[in-house]
């Protein structure tokens, strides 16, 4: 654990070896032994470190934010608003490989939280936004039904009860942070006939009185992949602001395949944990990651029968110079929609440090966030995750309109850390 921590805390300070070596006062060659997990680090050391990187992450004072991270998986919404110089005060997850994964490669003050439904809103910090990817579920007008026969009054909140969403409404109602993020699939908008988010929105804006917007967004202008997703924003005291006026580069000069993909020429040098998905000099894939072939011939023959009966099934074959479809929980059960050429023997999955890539925590020469878990967890972990440099955008955006409740006026001094930022 601590090998792997050192690499990825060294990575985080942004400072090579020799620099990190006269802030620490350990040489250089005790450094590069602890970096390549020869040697186990000195916890003062780590301890130095991790001091290193909360000073380089804390923003300015007018930017300053606090957060909370609901749903967390492995962090990806965290990344995002850190990056603009939010703290995060507290965390929920109730999966314990997602929170093996999230400890792995964030410094928590606290303990992450379980399952948010167990957990009162009087233990949560208070906080200026609410980060929440929740999981989307129908609700109920059974209750609601049975109030209106006894005439008993009733809100928006009695139809979400039940609901993983009722429970971000019941923090939003008791803490009334500056704002908010939810995210969720693009289909929300369309879930159980659109009564799902119908009643969402009425929670929020009539029930909550949060100024809403909410747009879908694709990743592939930031990362090689077709992946849609809807982002609501809240604001309670804000009004002006809009989620449409958010900076998106431009989808059809977005990066390719090529830019997360495993170069296999011996060029890449990765650290820590995340070494196991490449062996020899030349960087080379591990076999396990190619289709056998009982799998390769089903997935074929699959593909050809739903083809015949003019269906649009089967499996996603890409190249350096492509764009991948939507990397879902899925992809371990046989890695159907990335699957990768090769010359000479049959397609491979991606790697989960490729999954990393493609969903923006990691890129090539900054492979910092590491993958302590199997690649089943891994694959499940990456499949359900928010693509982060989406969040970035959306947290720039935010960021001093939470601060400011007012139209953005940058300083030379925000505009340059922006800049360093993106």
């Amino acid at each position: 654990m601590h090998d792997m921590e050192f690499a990825r805390l060294r990575e985080m300070t942004g400072l090579s070896i020799e620099k990190l070596s006269s802030e620490l006062g350990f040489s250089s060659r005790t450094l590069y032994r602890w970096e390549k997990g020869e040697a186990k680090p000195r916890l003062a050391a780590l301890q130095v470190m991790r001091k290193i990187v909360q000073e380089k992450n804390a923003a300015p004072d007018k930017w300053n934010f606090t957060f909370i991270d609901l749903f967390a998986g492995i962090g990806g919404m965290r990344k995002g608003f850190e990056s603009v110089g939010g703290k995060c005060v507290f965390t929920s997850e109730r999966d314990r490989y997602c929170t093996q994964t999230y400890a792995a490669n964030f410094i928590c003050e606290e303990e992450i939280a379980g399952d948010i439904t167990r957990i009162s809103e009087n233990e949560i910090p208070q906080h200026d936004v609410l980060l929440a990817g929740f999981p989307c579920q129908p609700f109920s007008i059974a209750g609601v039904s049975k109030k209106n026969s006894l005439n008993r009054p009733h809100g928006f909140m009695c139809e979400a009860q039940g609901t993983l969403f009722f429970d971000v409404a019941r923090i939003i109602a008791a803490h009334t942070p500056k704002a908010f993020l939810l995210e969720n699939v693009k289909n929300l908008m369309n879930h159980d006939k659109g009564r799902t988010f119908k009643v969402i929105y009425k929670i929020l804006t009539e029930e909550l009185k949060y100024n809403v917007q909410y747009k879908v967004i694709d990743a592939r202008s930031w990362v090689p992949q077709h992946r849609e997703r809807i982002f609501i924003v809240g604001f309670r005291d804000v009004n002006g602001f809009s989620l449409d006026e958010i900076s998106i580069p431009d989808p059809l000069k977005g990066p390719k395949l090529s830019s997360i993909l495993h170069p296999e020429d011996g060029s890449e040098e990765i650290t820590g944990q995340n070494q196991k998905f490449i062996y020899g000099p030349e960087g080379k894939v591990l076999d396990k990651y190619t289709l056998s072939d009982k799998l390769w011939n089903y997935l074929q023959t699959y593909a050809e029968k739903h083809k015949r009966k003019g269906n649009g099934f089967g499996f996603g074959l890409v190249g350096p110079e492509d764009i991948a479809r939507t990397l879902s929980a899925r992809y371990y059960k046989d890695g159907s929609e990335i699957l990768v050429r090769q010359r000479g023997k049959n397609p491979r999955r991606l790697t989960p440090l490729e999954c990393s890539r493609l969903m923006g925590f990691n890129r090539k020469g900054f492979n910092n966030f590491q993958i302590p878990v199997t690649d089943t967890q891994a694959y499940k972990q990456f499949g359900n995750a928010v693509v982060v440099p989406v969040v970035e955008a959306i947290a720039r955006h935010m960021a001093p309109w939470i601060v400011n409740n007012t139209v953005p006026v940058y300083s030379d001094t925000h505009l340059k850390a922006f800049s360093a930022i993106g």
